[in-house]
């Protein structure tokens, strides 16, 4: 382990084994070793409490414990063994509560499980299970359930056990409400403990004061939720990942050409989502926009490979270093997926790979390590490739249309990776300042594609973040 890593794990025993044991929250960098932390955690635990059933609420997890457990920890979940009906999941879980072990659950399952009121013997009996078995519980993506208004939050609430475990770094993305969400589902009488009433009731008081559109509201609260969190959240920023070769962060403000303005100003503004789904299509091609408008009505964002190959005659493409793409839309991400095996010959599962909303736990994790592994691969829309074992350096380009939606979009965005920087890192002197992006003239860029004639002519402003 490294210090980092062991500093983590001995937070963990502190707050999780024990007579009075309460939940807590690790907000570690992707890619710093979490997940091998908790799987030596768990098998602490396990030692500690051999009748013990620890429950991960996500799949992803069952790779990395079946790589890197030392001892043989049983693992059990309804994926690998295609239980999708209610007794099926109940016989899993029953097996899982005679062997021990531990049970992977996605949240939204997990929910439709909890939540799930018709009435039969076996429906009850593996709700029932599901609240009252767990000895421990850790949730990935953590801030998942911070919305009150979920069914996710108010089934995780119901767990009986003590011992939770919350991993997010973005626990604060909207307003406090939701970091108090978190910290009663972790640790239910947390709030109410005489240390930490009154810290949440000064916080609460200073957001109803300042308003919400004060520019100094958050700077103050987020001291106070420094100080309210200090014995039971544990953060690491990620100066392991200074180890590799290195990240480089740019947000690209592009010019729009004056057909892309034309279509843009005339786009329905009473239409939200038709307005950002036609307005991301449009500012990758303006011939895109018309197909986009007709599938926004029903949210469909496909379009026809034929269609899109009649936009791609006057498009020059030539090799790169492996690539990852994302988007909110799916048009966008079929246009480049055409443009590539149209341009190039390329061809999906073999140079290509993509990931959506709609790809299943396997399909993803099969994908990702294909991409990963073949010399043949290209590109992947999806990914997070800054983390241990990266052996070139990364470029990324966060590619925002100027004078459009997505200059707001963009803002929003980073002001809510401000927050936690003054959260975890700030000092008391810190301010909002410390963390503006800087932008940097081209020339100083040292980046060999932002300096191409094409692209700098179509550059209004870049940022190195």
């Amino acid at each position: 382990m490294r210090p980092h890593q062991l500093e983590g794990f001995n937070f963990l025993v502190k707050n999780l084994i024990g007579d009075k044991p309460g939940g807590c929250i690790l907000a570690h960098a992707p890619g710093s070793g979490k997940t091998f932390m908790l799987i030596s955690f768990i098998q602490r635990f396990l030692g500690r409490y051999p009748s013990a059933r620890p429950k991960g609420i996500l799949g992803t997890w069952k790779k990395e414990i079946q790589r890197w457990q030392v001892q043989d920890i049983p693992l059990h979940d309804f994926y690998s063994v295609k239980a999708g009906k209610r007794a099926e999941q109940l016989q899993i879980v029953k097996y899982w509560e005679d062997k021990m072990g531990i049970l992977f659950l996605g949240y939204k399952q997990f929910s439709t499980i909890i939540t799930d009121d018709g009435g039969s013997n076996v429906t009850a009996a593996c709700r029932d299970r599901l609240l009252k078995v767990p000895n421990l519980l850790i949730l990935d993506e953590g801030h998942t359930p911070r919305n009150r208004e979920t069914d996710v939050l108010e089934s995780l609430n119901r767990v009986e056990t003590p011992r939770k475990v919350v991993l997010s770094g973005t626990l604060f993305q909207n307003h406090v409400e939701e970091v108090f969400n978190i910290l009663n589902l972790v640790h239910p009488k947390f709030l109410r403990m005489e240390s930490s009433l009154p810290i949440a009731r000064r916080i609460m008081s200073q957001v109803a004061i300042l308003g919400r559109s004060s520019k100094g509201r958050k700077a103050h609260v987020i001291r106070g939720l420094r100080e309210l969190t200090k014995d039971v959240l544990h953060y690491y920023k990620g100066d392991i990942l200074d180890e590799l070769p290195g990240l480089v962060d740019f947000s690209v403000f592009l010019k729009l050409t004056p057909k892309q303005k034309d279509i843009f100003h005339k786009l329905d503004t009473h239409v939200r989502f038709k307005r950002s789904a036609v307005g991301s299509a449009l500012y990758i091609h303006p011939c895109l926009s018309e197909f986009s408008e007709v599938n926004a009505e029903n949210r469909a964002n496909t379009l026809r490979d034929d269609l899109i190959d009649s936009l791609l005659d006057s498009i020059t493409v030539r090799d790169g270093e492996k690539v990852l793409a994302f988007s909110q839309y799916i048009l966008p991400m079929n246009f480049f997926e055409r443009l590539l095996v149209k341009k190039k010959g390329w061809l999906m599962g073999k140079e290509i790979f993509a990931i959506s909303g709609d790809t299943n736990q396997e399909d993803r994790e099969l994908a990702v390590e294909q991409f990963n592994s073949s010399a043949d691969a290209k590109v992947l829309a999806i990914g997070r490739a800054f983390r241990p074992g990266q052996q070139k350096k990364v470029f990324v380009y966060r590619l925002v249309a100027v004078d459009s939606e997505e200059e707001k979009v963009h803002e929003t965005a980073f002001k809510k990776e401000v927050i936690p920087k003054l959260w975890f890192e700030g000092s008391e002197h810190c301010t909002t300042e410390d963390f503006k992006l800087g932008q940097v003239d081209i020339d100083d860029s040292g980046d060999e594609l932002l300096d191409t004639k094409a692209i700098r002519h179509d550059i209004k402003v870049l940022y190195r973040r």
